[in-house]
Order: C-alpha cells, then structure tokens, then sequence
C-alpha cells in the first residue's frame, strides 16, 4: 500500500506496534468522519501516543481490516493492525480532524544475531507461560514484522518503554532492551505466582 506524507492522525494514550491488533470503538464525530474515509479510500491513519505533555513525534500506521460493528447512532467498532513506524514532522488542525505531514524512517541495516535472537525468544516464553500459562505461539503472519515490536506489544510495559521502544530504529538494540526488562520482569512474575499460588492453598485471599 502507498505510504502517503500526509495522513489523518488519531491521537490516544496508547503506543500502537507494527504487527499489533488493535480494536478501537469510534464515537467522537471527527474520528467517524475520519474512519469513514479511511474505509471508503482504503487508507491508513497514523495513532500517535498523547498525554498531559502533548503527542510524540513517533507513532504507527493503522489499516483497518475490519468493521466489525455500526451503532444506529454512527458508532463504529473496527479491528485495526499496526502497520509502519512514522516520523511526525507538520501538525495540521485544518481539516475536521488532525493530520500530518509525516516520514517513514526505516531501521539500521543490521544482520540477524541468532544467539540473541534465541535467547530473548527463551526469556520471552518463560515470561509469556507465566502471565498466560502457555508459551508464545507466533503467528506465520507476524513474522512480517519485527519480533521486537511483536513482543512488546504483549508484554506489560509501560507507556515510556512502549514509546523508547518505538523510537529506536535498531532491532538489534530494541531486542537488548527487552532481555534488559525480561531479566528483571520473569522473578517479579514468578514470584507474583508463587504468591497466589500460596494464598489459595492456605484459605487466604490475594489483595
């Protein structure tokens, strides 16, 4: 699909990956205008993380690949599914909604380290049996994607890590932060277990 340098932008206080679904409910009048578009043009919208200190400069494409739901009242619900990393560089409150002029920066070429490769896919397994109680089971489809971005839209990050994540155009450097977190993350989770597990066997509730 054509990567235009002018796109709707749909701000939210969430870090959208590429390869992540997303389901959004549409209820304010602009951002119904604006979907409407999308699907009858077939284009793509950019959402870009906004808070209290204003949006960032990086955000994801969206591609709606399913109405899932319209309200009588012009509602909708869509599936969408993050697409390409963008660099905002114009914000325009010209149209009903806000717009972009935006770029598309690409990673550094890189050639694949399978030892690192291997290692985080271990860590994240062990992470993602713990907070789902099976291991990960990547989808054919997600391997057009960064693995990085494929795991960390899994895993329960926060916002400022999503966005660190997000920004960094190096796979090999996203793939260390995450080992960086996991390492840190998989005790705290096992011991959150090893917690629950205890109360209940004891008659006790967890707070």
């Amino acid at each position: 699909m054509e990567q235009p340098d002018r796109i709707p932008i749909f701000p939210l206080s969430l870090v959208l990956f590429p390869g992540m679904s997303l389901p959004l409910h549409i209820f304010e009048p602009r951002y119904k205008l604006m979907t409407q578009r999308c699907l009858a043009g077939h284009l793509r919208f950019g959402i870009i993380l906004a808070t209290e200190k204003g949006v960032a400069t990086v955000g994801t494409t969206a591609e709606i690949i399913q109405k899932v739901r319209d309200y009588p009242d012009g509602r909708m619900d869509v599936l969408t599914l993050g697409q390409s990393i963008f660099s905002l560089q114009e914000l325009f409150d010209s149209e009903e909604y806000y717009e972009a002029r935006v770029d598309y920066p690409q990673d550094s070429p890189q050639t694949e380290d399978s030892i690192q490769r291997e290692a985080l896919i271990e860590q994240f397994n062990q992470c993602h049996i713990l907070l789902f109680g099976q291991p990960w089971s990547a989808s054919p489809e997600g391997e057009l994607f960064p693995l990085s971005y494929r795991m960390s839209a899994i895993l329960p990050l926060d916002l400022v890590e999503k966005q660190q994540l997000l920004e960094t155009r190096s796979e090999r450097d996203r793939r260390a932060f995450l080992q960086e977190r996991l390492t840190r993350l998989i005790p705290q989770l096992a011991e959150r277990q090893r917690i629950r597990r205890a109360a209940g066997g004891n008659g006790h509730p967890l707070n």
